[in-house]
């Protein structure tokens, strides 16, 4: 097959080129360039897509021995990944960029232009296993159990999971990957991984939201509606947040206050205990389900995670139905043996049979049973 190698500069992506081209496929390796100023995108072991990640990536393909290009992506990643990021803190939802990067820009952007091109397929560095069963590709977690990506993955869909390759599906943990590098003579073997926001390098979430939506001062609350404090935008807040809240007086029992709600129209943040955090009832909209998902709208017994690297939950599930209250698109979830804690509109829930991934959704909404919907946000 001919293969588009996506190399951002590290060392995951590096050898799964190399092991790309050892399985016999024809590969080119491209680097994503996703800021108009690349040297602001790392700070350290911060963010990715800096002049210094292209360089490494450059190196890699020339040891690897593979064509090597540079593709601008950076004005569809502000449209879509950097804008959607500033449109959900604004309405008050807690996004995950990882998900809509891998959503537009891996496997929309650079699979569709590579498709255009005549490639056959994308190879990247993530760590997920393809499986092969009864005609059909299923997307399944890594062994590699810390470093598992398959959640962040899960928005891609079965279609685009037909044009993609994970080689490093196979490797059980991150030291394995740097000694086949460094076997391979790569110099990236011994690169600290990136992590955070890649447009966020500093780690400043806060204050990158403050320079691009500017100072809105509004109200801390708690249930009852009392004022305890202020802020400088609701739009800085998230659901299950405990520090950084400002608030002038201590709650009567002493105990600490989170995040329960933003409330974005009002510019208002809620604030309370942590008991009315636990869910066990979530909806989610613009649901995306793989081949073999039963989308009949009838209950059926899976697991669900709500973070990137968070512990899944038995649940029951079902896609919603044209006639249900969620959006025909949609996912409802009960947990009948364990609550979630924090659970924030905008994030998302991705629905696992064993390690198969069944499907995904945006949260829209979280409740406990018996009580009023804590968070009900509009659909993205």
């Amino acid at each position: 097959m001919r293969v588009l190698a996506a190399m951002s500069g590290g060392v995951d992506s590096a050898v799964a080129a190399a092991l790309a081209v050892e399985a016999g496929h024809e590969v080119v390796g491209v680097h994503m360039a996703l800021s108009r100023t690349r040297d602001q995108f790392r700070t350290g072991s911060r963010g990715c897509c800096s002049i210094e990640d292209a360089g490494d990536a450059r190196r890699a393909a020339d040891v690897i021995g593979i064509p090597y290009y540079v593709w601008d992506l950076s004005e569809r990643f502000e449209e879509t990944v950097v804008a959607d990021f500033l449109a959900e803190y604004e309405a008050g939802r807690t996004p995950n960029p990882c998900v809509r990067c891998n959503e537009h820009i891996k496997f929309e952007a650079l699979l569709d232009r590579a498709t255009a091109l005549g490639f056959d397929a994308v190879a990247t560095g993530h760590y997920a296993r393809v499986v092969e069963r009864d005609g059909r590709r299923e997307l399944h977690r890594s062994p590699n159990t810390e470093k598992d990506q398959s959640y962040v993955l899960a928005v891609m869909g079965p279609e685009r999971l037909e044009r993609a390759i994970f080689p490093l599906g196979g490797y059980a943990s991150k030291a394995e990957v740097r000694a086949e590098a460094e076997r391979r003579g790569l110099s990236v073997s011994a690169k600290p991984d990136s992590y955070d926001i890649c447009f966020v390098a500093d780690g400043d979430t806060r204050g990158f939201l403050r320079d691009r939506l500017g100072s809105r001062p509004g109200e801390i609350v708690d249930t009852e509606g009392a004022v305890l404090g202020a802020h400088d935008g609701a739009y800085a807040f998230t659901v299950g947040q405990r520090k950084g809240l400002r608030i002038d007086r201590p709650a009567d029992d002493g105990r600490p206050r989170y995040v329960l709600d933003v409330q974005p129209a009002q510019n208002r943040v809620v604030v309370g205990p942590a008991e009315l955090l636990t869910v066990d009832t979530i909806t989610g909209s613009d649901a995306v389900w793989f081949a073999g998902a039963d989308t009949s709208g009838t209950w059926f017994d899976a697991e669900v995670q709500v973070r990137a690297h968070g512990a899944p939950v038995a649940a029951r599930v079902r896609a919603a139905a044209p006639d249900d209250d969620v959006a025909a698109s949609g996912v409802e979830v009960h947990l009948p043996d364990e609550r979630l804690r924090g659970v924030a509109p905008g994030q998302s829930v991705v629905v696992y049979e064993g390690t198969r991934v069944v499907g995904q959704a945006t949260v829209s909404g979280a409740s406990r049973s018996g009580s009023a919907s804590r968070t009900a946000v509009a659909a993205r």
